[in-house]
């Protein structure tokens, strides 16, 4: 295998993982059961051979680079929602209660990197493993009576993965939906919503029909800068136009049903654990990725600063009138902010590929596997593929408008699923196969976090069903 095709294999990995942002080139490939020799003869083969290990160290990426791809992918249509999760937090209530989420999420995404890292060990031949395969690992090798679950839990993580990928896209049209109205409308093209939202329809659909991740991925740096010069013109704009409101006049706590909504939100915008073992993996020191002052603790810290900095301003700037994206709050009348809108929504339209791409990484594989059509006429399927499921997230943004309630519901379904509850079962799972390893204090955290995590899901997920409902009505 040349160093191109494996470059291209490892790329293709790291975008299946989760990646929101650029490719990760994975400095490893992964490990399956069923082809440990193989590996173990590729491993040999790669040790033995000078120019590979030249190949695999030009492509580390540093410590500053994992950072980067780790901010990046961490940060996105979320983090214009912070005014709206402010609002459902209060200005004191979110913001002590941001720190706490970030610190479960670390916790836990470092619960996920030890079953990785126990997973690889244990099986002859592999070096890397993403989130669906080291869940699937570490209950084939957990106590017996779950072993048999191990397949089964890969699925549940593949399926989760998939539908929050797809609550993404969707959520992508809302956005680029909602900010392109309201230009239109103030340059006097009367059209509807639905309208407006077919018409992103078309230039969303092109890139997403192609099936080579080469032509997808250089449109990742062009939408993070725009959504940050749509995120720091967006804060100008609210210092800028006037004094801002006294805190008094803000709500400081919430309860009940606004903070099940807040909930979602926050868990929305932290979703990034699918990121965490391909970007350790492609470091060149590993060991640094999770250290005390390492890439994880040092970037998750920047994020939720960021959050709480965006969203006190935002709720504080603008209060219960705050939108799902606070692009949305600007005055449309005024041209500087129109551009702000249109390139807002530009960041996210440029970003809707790779997600897209993402959620066609777990879908396609097993459908060419069963399906001998797909076998036979592999291009002209995918394709097929590609444009149902884009025509779907196009339904399903259609049908449900409001883009808070989208991501208040995405985030508490799915993404409190992925970020807390599995990590914490692969911990017991890991722990239960160690002598004393589940100790008092084990049991409690994590019964802890399973507890929040429950009420966040149950809590969340009804809310948003009950706001969606409404809004029907």
């Amino acid at each position: 295998m040349d160093a191109e095709h494996q470059e291209q294999r490892h790329q293709d990995k790291a975008i299946e993982a989760g990646d929101m942002g650029k490719t990760l080139e994975i400095t490893a490939p992964p490990g399956k059961g069923a082809q440990q020799q193989a590996e173990g003869a590729t491993k040999k083969q790669q040790a033995e051979d000078p120019e590979s290990n030249q190949v695999k160290r030009r492509h580390a990426t540093s410590n500053l680079e994992a950072a980067t791809h780790l901010f990046k992918g961490s940060v996105g249509a979320g983090l214009f929602a912070m005014g709206d999760c402010y609002k459902n937090g209060g200005l004191v209530g979110a913001t002590l209660l941001l720190p706490v989420i970030a610190v479960m999420c670390v916790h836990c995404e470092r619960m996920l990197i030890r079953g990785s890292m126990l997973a690889v060990e244990r099986t002859p031949g592999a070096t890397f493993y993403d989130y669906p395969e080291t869940v699937e690992k570490c209950f084939e090798y957990g106590p017996r009576p779950l072993r048999r679950m191990s397949r089964a839990m890969k699925l549940i993580v593949e399926m989760f993965l998939c539908v929050t990928q797809f609550g993404f896209c969707a959520i992508y049209f809302v956005f680029i939906t909602e900010n392109l109205y309201q230009v239109l409308k103030q340059n006097g093209i009367e059209i509807s919503m639905s309208m407006t939202m077919l018409i992103t329809l078309l230039p969303a659909m092109i890139p997403s029909l192609m099936t080579n991740l080469k032509y997808i991925s250089p449109v990742s740096l062009l939408a993070n800068v725009a959504l940050l010069f749509g995120l720091i013109a967006t804060l100008t704009i609210a210092f800028t136009n006037g004094p801002m409101p006294p805190i008094s006049e803000r709500h400081l706590f919430t309860g009940g049903s606004q903070l099940s909504l807040f909930f979602g939100t926050a868990l929305f915008s932290y979703e990034g654990i699918a990121l965490i073992l391909p970007l350790r993996n492609s470091m060149k020191e590993p060991e640094q990725f999770s250290k005390r002052f390492g890439v994880l603790n040092v970037t998750m810290f920047c994020i939720t600063a960021l959050f709480i900095f965006t969203g006190f301003v935002s709720y504080t700037r603008w209060g219960e009138e705050v939108q799902g994206s606070i692009t949305l709050n600007l005055v449309v009348e005024d041209v500087f902010s129109q551009v702000v809108k249109i390139v807002a929504a530009m960041g996210v339209f440029f970003g809707y590929p790779i997600q897209f791409f993402v959620m066609m990484k777990i879908l396609w594989p097993p459908l060419k596997r069963s399906n001998s059509c797909a076998q036979k006429y592999p291009i002209t399927m995918q394709v097929c593929l590609r444009f149902i499921m884009v025509m779907m997230t196009f339904c399903v943004a259609l049908v449900v408008p409001q883009l808070n309630l989208f991501i208040s519901l995405i985030g508490a379904l799915c993404s409190t699923c992925l970020a807390f509850v599995i990590p914490v079962l692969i911990d017991f799972v890991t722990r239960a196969q160690v002598p004393k390893g589940l100790g008092h204090w084990t049991y409690l955290k994590n019964i802890v976090i399973l507890a929040v995590a429950v009420l966040g899901i149950v809590a969340g997920t009804y809310q948003s069903i009950v706001d969606i409902v409404k809004e029907f009505n």
